[in-house]
């Protein structure tokens, strides 16, 4: 098994950004558990700073499927390279997780796994299932990868019934190549078509990475195509390069 992380850049962070450290006991508590069941969090392999804040107020994303990507995105943090075997008792572990937390929402995502048949998404399916079967009345919103727009793979996921499809576009078309040569970007409008065929009332999500060298014209030329693909809701990040290695 091979992973790859980059160094930490070292350069300032402006005063804006600036936040406290995460320490609380929420944070704590949260932290302990995630160690005790062995999962992860976005939020901690994207090297989020906003980690102390939201956890404590017990709001965390779920990332399953290992915390070893396939894909080398140019602004990603998460690790890359081999990924281990995948854990099939890890969907029932997520579902402790959101019962001990009493949680009312969840959301769950992944690394990229295109070494595995389906492209992970009995692990998203399975998951749904044990959150819904053990938390009755708590919503899931899945945040899932591409899987290299296969259909049968969405449609093991919507089938589990998810409150909420989210597949992230990232970045504007001229920059794909460059930012995230993995996917493409007429498989993401692609994506939406087919979950908009298959399960019409469930709602639809996507976000975009501002920063990487977008314009303001090309970023509503992609709100026009996610709208045109009924896309319900947006949201928009800002990109703070994770290291050296990353794009500027």
């Amino acid at each position: 098994m091979g992973r790859h992380r980059a160094e930490p850049l070292p350069a300032r962070k402006p005063d804006w950004l600036k936040v406290k450290a995460p320490g609380g006991a929420n944070f704590v508590r949260l932290r302990s558990l995630m160690r005790q069941l062995g999962l992860h969090t976005v939020c901690e392999e994207a090297q989020c700073p906003n980690i102390g804040e939201c956890w404590e107020h017990k709001a965390a994303t779920f990332m399953i499927l290992g915390d070893v990507c396939t894909r080398n995105c140019g602004y990603c943090a998460v690790a890359h390279g081999r990924p281990p075997s995948y854990d099939p008792g890890e969907p029932e572990r997520v579902a402790q997780a959101v019962a001990e937390l009493g949680l009312r929402h969840v959301v769950v995502t992944s690394v990229d796994r295109d070494d595995l048949p389906d492209f992970g998404a009995w692990a998203f399916a399975e998951t749904i299932r044990q959150v819904h079967q053990r938390i009755p009345g708590c919503s899931v919103e899945v945040l899932v990868p591409d899987f290299q727009g296969n259909r049968e793979s969405i449609a093991t996921v919507l089938e589990a019934g998810p409150e909420i499809y989210n597949h992230n576009t990232e970045t504007v078309p001229r920059l794909y190549k460059r930012a995230r040569p993995g996917g493409r970007y007429e498989r993401v409008l692609g994506i939406f078509r087919t979950v908009r065929e298959l399960a019409p009332g469930v709602p639809t999500k996507s976000g975009i990475i501002l920063g990487l060298g977008e314009t303001v014209e090309e970023v509503l030329a992609v709100m026009r195509d996610l709208r045109s693909v009924e896309v319900d809701i947006l949201t928009l990040g800002q990109y703070l390069r994770p290291s050296r290695d990353h794009l500027p």
